[in-house]
């Protein structure tokens, strides 16, 4: 009963994001109820220490300090102003925030790329007097869906990758046209939704992108990065490649080491590791056992069930929550690689029903304050008839073709 309260007041924080009258938010939530865990009995401390996937940690911190070098160096700004250069209309910019925030989400985590782009793109959209928002609701939808395609796409891809033991490269395989059909989508609706703003041919005037390059750091930090990615695929294990990456990076006289402590997002580290305690907790009462046969009677072993629910428990509590709450159910299924892929999937795409959907959608919302206001509505026209096709297309191919 302990257990099962703890539980469940935690994933009520996750879902309103605060504990109302009190300064909690949803990290402080996953370590108050780590805590509660062990403080009432359910989990010996180390046997709290045992439950985190320390391996999902190292990850995730890896691939941060990776790209926080990249972002310091100023690459991720050169590569924005090389498609303002080369796009001369309101469509050939769409396509370009597309194309750079799917395809660079998909390998270096589609919350950083929110963080650089948005700028990016507010200051270009403002010196060529367009509307800054469907270009913004672009970075935050085409980074979602660009980062289905790898385990390093974003921080649910990661736990789902370390959980489920799911090679790198299979991992892309499977998931990489779901990935791409979707940024597709992402494109139509845009133009759809906007139509105004992308009857022009041509811009009125041309924008340039002031870039300043610290080349060395830069050739540094591509050079590991691409050699990170292809360890990658060539089998290696993915969180002992991203950490060694990640630790040469710091070996430097370039950068001060606190300039990339400082683009680590420490309390998502410490959200992951409270709420694989939270969880291990409650895998000591009968709810996996109840989950389970819930899950076999509605059929969650087919895609597009799963994807159903995964989908609306993504958009409840969030997507890194949700993730856990199935995992003691995956593991059971008839086919446990399809429900990992499936769930990775949903989960992700689920993220762009609403602005609350991820933290990507966030961070885009704030960063663009002052420059342009992107409401629930203006957000929920593009993204709900986007997530409704993408789950459907994405639920088909692992029907149908995986």
């Amino acid at each position: 009963m302990a257990a099962l309260l703890i539980f469940i007041a935690t994933y009520v924080v996750l879902a309103l994001g605060r504990f109302p009258g009190l300064r909690v938010d949803r990290t402080g939530a996953a370590i108050v109820g780590a805590s509660l865990m062990v403080a009432a009995g359910v989990l010996g401390f180390d046997e709290a220490l045992r439950a985190v996937d320390w391996a999902t940690i190292v990850l995730l911190l890896g691939m941060m300090i990776v790209v926080a070098n990249l972002r310091l160096s100023g690459f991720f700004r050169l590569v924005a102003a090389w498609v303002v250069r080369h796009a001369h209309g309101p469509r050939s910019l769409l396509a370009g925030v597309v194309l750079v925030a799917g395809v660079f989400s998909a390998f270096f985590v589609n919350d950083t790329m929110c963080l650089v782009l948005t700028p990016l793109v507010v200051e270009v959209t403002l010196a060529l007097r367009r509307n800054p928002v469907p270009y913004l609701l672009a970075v935050a939808t085409a980074s979602n869906a660009g980062s289905v395609a790898t385990i390093t796409g974003n921080p649910q891809n990661m736990m789902i990758g370390s959980l489920s033991g799911i090679a790198y490269r299979d991992f892309a395989v499977a998931l990489a046209p779901i990935a791409a059909v979707s940024m597709l989508l992402v494109f139509g609706v845009i133009l759809a939704v906007f139509r105004d703003e992308f009857t022009d041919e041509q811009f009125e005037k041309e924008s340039e992108v002031r870039v300043r390059v610290n080349r060395g750091l830069m050739w540094k930090s591509l050079a590991v990065a691409v050699g990170m990615v292809g360890f990658f695929f060539a089998g290696w294990p993915v969180a002992q490649v991203a950490i060694v990456a990640g630790a040469s990076l710091l070996v430097t006289r370039r950068v001060k080491p606190e300039k990339v402590y400082h683009d680590i997002d420490w309390s998502l580290l410490a959200m992951f590791a409270g709420l694989f305690i939270v969880v291990a907790g409650v895998e000591k009462t009968s709810l996996e056992e109840d989950l389970f046969r819930v899950a076999r009677a509605s059929g969650l072993h087919r895609p597009a069930v799963l994807t159903a629910f995964s989908a609306a428990l993504s958009n409840l509590v969030s997507n890194v929550p949700a993730v856990l709450v199935f995992r003691p159910v995956i593991s059971k299924l008839p086919d446990p690689v399809l429900g990992w892929l499936t769930l990775a999937m949903s989960s992700t795409l689920a993220g762009n029903f609403t602005i609350l959907g991820s933290v990507a959608n966030l961070i885009v919302v704030q960063r663009s304050k002052g420059a342009a206001v992107i409401g629930f509505w203006t957000f929920f026209k593009v993204g709900a008839p986007l997530t409704l096709m993408s789950l459907a297309f994405g639920a088909a191919w692992l029907t149908f073709v995986r």
